[in-house]
């Protein structure tokens, strides 16, 4: 049973139990030598720092410089080239030094001799991991994993412009933004949100010493849009966990509603539209989505590449995928293709394709995404998708139980 599943079961047992309080389990990484790493400025305040025991040395810390590699930094802190050498061979299988990066954190040690010398260097490699060089002797090297836990919030508001902005002004990450557009992307058009459309979420968010990372679960959530609303209830089913509506249909349909991650439309499927390049008008039959170069498209449902191709005055790098009997979808004007990605390819739902580019007849990045149902060009935005398999008649009681609990949070959250 994974995670998630527990987490699941936990909220059927304790709900019943008492009414609604829920146990949890933080998820927490072993770090090395079971040390919490904080910031510098608590340091006086703790025994040990990336499992080194900080009475013993002092401290600089620093961040990598543009242009800057583990050798450089390593002689700037005393260490010959034979030293940091040897240092690169034992990092051998542990961590790949030319991975050292721009921007990133670093910590050194040195000792409180007269003549000080480097004993530890720490590479911050993200959040949540470092890398301990051990200087002294024969010299190693460890990675070290920083204590994660997983903070409980509540967000409840309105769109004014867009969900980001929404977001924002509750006071809470843009990102959950996309978590809930990938949870309704089959069933809400967030590229077509209306103002006041009403969202509340009960979401947990991974934390490190208190630093809040962009990494959301969401636990419950409910979207007012067009004059109904929208439930996702998680809940697992044949070792497989899905987003419900309140009726205990799956909320992931056999389409996705676009495909790519909540940019603006900025053009819709017509039949009469002037073209920005030729200045004339004509039918476009399908919707941009303009979106920042390199933004990962995806295929909106499984099926297999049929055109991978290049049109100079016109889709520029292109890729059609024919999803069933009935509907191929084509994706224009792309900066290139995901890696190995050919004619005949299979590919999966949500399964990166390509990237976002201006290749071809086009004034800008973007995409131009068609639908074709039987060979004529359909609008993407109106197509309808078949849901995954319905919670079954056998375990509808249990979902019951999940829902009616996850509801009764979802309406106590205050809509801002």
């Amino acid at each position: 049973m994974n995670k998630r599943n527990i987490f699941i079961a936990g909220v059927v047992a304790v709900v019943l139990a008492v009414g609604g309080t829920f146990y949890y389990m933080h998820h927490m990484a072993q770090p090395l030598d079971e040390v919490a790493v904080t910031d510098s400025v608590e340091v006086d305040n703790i025994v040990r720092k990336y499992g080194i025991p900080v009475s013993l040395y002092d401290i600089k810390y620093g961040l990598v410089e543009p242009g800057q590699n583990l050798s450089i930094i390593l002689r700037k802190h005393g260490l010959s080239v034979g030293e940091v050498h040897r240092l690169t061979k034992k990092a051998e299988g542990v961590f790949d030094v030319r991975k050292v990066k721009d921007g990133q954190a670093y910590a050194v040690f040195t000792t409180r001799d007269s003549i000080p010398q480097t004993v530890y260097f720490v590479y911050e490699e993200s959040p949540k991991s470092y890398i301990v060089f051990d200087l002294k002797g024969d010299y190693g090297v460890k990675r070290g994993e920083n204590p994660v836990t997983w903070e409980r919030k509540t967000v409840g508001g309105r769109v004014k412009t867009s969900l980001w902005v929404a977001m924002q002004q509750c006071g809470t990450s843009p990102q959950l933004a996309l978590d809930l557009s990938n949870i309704f992307g089959w069933s809400i058009d967030f590229f077509g949100l209306q103002k006041e459309d009403e969202f509340r979420v009960w979401y947990e968010q991974e934390t490190v010493e208190g630093r809040e990372l962009q990494n959301f679960r969401v636990l419950a959530a409910s979207f007012s849009h067009e004059d109904s609303v929208y439930y996702a209830i998680p809940f697992v089913q044949d070792g497989e966990e899905l987003y419900y509506n309140a009726d205990g249909n799956s909320l992931e349909g056999e389409f996705l509603k676009a495909p790519l991650d909540y940019y603006r439309i900025s053009s819709r499927f017509s039949n009469s539209r002037f073209h920005p390049v030729l200045r004339r008008y004509r039918a476009h039959h399908g919707v941009d989505y303009a979106a920042p170069k390199g933004t990962p498209v995806y295929a909106i449902g499984k099926g297999k590449v049929i055109a991978k191709a290049y049109q100079a005055g016109g889709a520029g790098n292109y890729l059609k995928i024919r999803h069933n009997s009935r509907y191929t979808t084509t994706y224009m004007h792309l900066s290139g293709f995901a890696k190995g990605i050919q004619v005949g390819s299979e590919v999966k739902q949500k399964e990166v394709i390509g990237y976002v580019g201006s290749t071809g007849l086009s004034t800008g990045p973007h995409l131009d995404f068609r639908v074709y149902d039987n060979g004529t060009p359909v609008n993407p935005l109106t197509i309808k998708s078949q849901p995954k398999k319905p919670v079954s008649e056998d375990n509808k009681e249990q979902f019951a139980v999940v829902r009616d609990s996850l509801l009764q949070i979802l309406d106590g959250i205050k809509v801002h």
